[in-house]
């Protein structure tokens, strides 16, 4: 492409991959491409930076989200980059763009809506900034810490390991269906469709799984060769269980087999979904914030044993790059995984 239509070029033209392969250049290349920045601090500890942006009629919506729940979720998001790292949060610092005309009780309730999730996790907001703006933008940028030998990076999947979810996919996005289109949850038990909206309106981030990972790993350590490490690789799903598997055999340059069967899916989406809107909820609905991680098998599954109801192992590294939803019920025909597929920024 010559030099007058590189200058032509939108980001629309390549998408949120193509531009971010593009902003790599910019950055030291030793702290990028895993869920948040690690930077040394001292022999004992490394800080974990992430930062994460929401802009009203793209991540929420008066339709949808309250101001009390815009604040949780955005607030959750960040959070959740940590525990992908295997971070405990210390503090987060908000950054606010607004319209002239907000009401300032819009914004008391927003701030009101992020300091109950931090309440949960003992973390503080330490400072931010606040810009006029055409649109209403909240970008949140919070700092954990974590051990130099245990950070989890996208990087670390090894062929054999198990790949392993740390709860139910596809709820956000039944939630999101259901605040946006009422009438579709007539079916659904009251109970049921109010937990899918709370999986939207709501998510909690998995930090509780940080410290039961940590025993397991020390423990099995300690069995097996105490100088070695028990490496893991993972990252949240924030944008759907196929991109964070995805994003994982890419970084690690190894492939994938999912079992399907082995996937938790909600039941209510029996009462009102199709199985093929059931499967794409589940692979590419995104905001469910669980972590997706490939460890050893017998970590694997000790890990599965101790955590909540939707835990569970669906699928293995393998050699190669691809990365195949396989049935073994054989009510599904074998499909290929790409990037390609589910929600995307900057794509029509």
């Amino acid at each position: 492409m010559m030099n007058s239509d590189l200058s032509c070029l939108q980001v629309k033209d390549i998408g949120e991959q193509g531009l971010l392969e593009r902003l790599q250049r910019f950055c030291p290349p030793d702290v990028i491409g895993d869920d948040a920045a690690v930077l040394t601090t001292n022999p004992n500890q490394s800080l974990v930076v992430t930062t994460d942006m929401l802009v009203n009629g793209v991540h929420f919506s008066d339709v949808t989200t309250s101001p009390e729940d815009a604040g949780w979720r955005a607030a959750a998001a960040n959070l959740s980059d940590l525990a992908a790292m295997g971070a405990f949060p210390l503090g987060i610092t908000v950054g606010l763009g607004l319209p002239g005309d907000v009401s300032v009780n819009w914004v008391e309730r927003l701030y009101q809506g992020m300091t109950e999730c931090l309440q949960k996790y003992h973390v503080p907001i330490v400072g931010g900034d606040i810009v006029r703006s055409p649109i209403t933008t909240l970008a949140i940028t919070a700092f954990g810490e974590a051990t130099p030998d245990f950070i989890i990076r996208r990087s670390a999947a090894q062929i054999g390991d198990a790949i392993v979810v740390t709860g139910i996919h596809g709820a956000s996005r039944a939630g999101l269906e259901l605040l946006l289109h009422p009438e579709i949850g007539q079916n659904i038990k009251t109970e049921e469709k109010a937990a899918l909206i709370t999986a939207h309106q709501r998510p909690n981030p998995r930090l509780d799984v940080i410290p039961i990972l940590r025993a397991i790993l020390k423990s099995q350590s300690k069995i097996q060769n105490p100088k070695s490490k028990i490496a893991v690789a993972g990252m949240d799903s924030s944008d759907g269980l196929a991109d964070a598997v995805l994003q994982i055999c890419r970084a690690s340059r190894v492939g994938a087999v999912l079992e399907y069967s082995q996937i938790t899916i909600p039941k209510a989406f029996e009462k009102w979904l199709t199985a093929e809107q059931g499967r794409e909820y589940t692979l590419y609905g995104g905001e469910d914030f669980e972590l997706v991680l490939c460890l050893p098998q017998d970590t694997a599954e000790t890990l599965v044993k101790q955590l909540s109801t939707g835990a569970a192992i669906i699928g293995t590294i393998t050699p190669g790059l691809t990365v195949l939803l396989h049935d073994q019920e054989q009510k599904l025909r074998d499909q290929i995984l790409t990037l390609n597929q589910g929600f995307k920024h900057f794509t029509k």
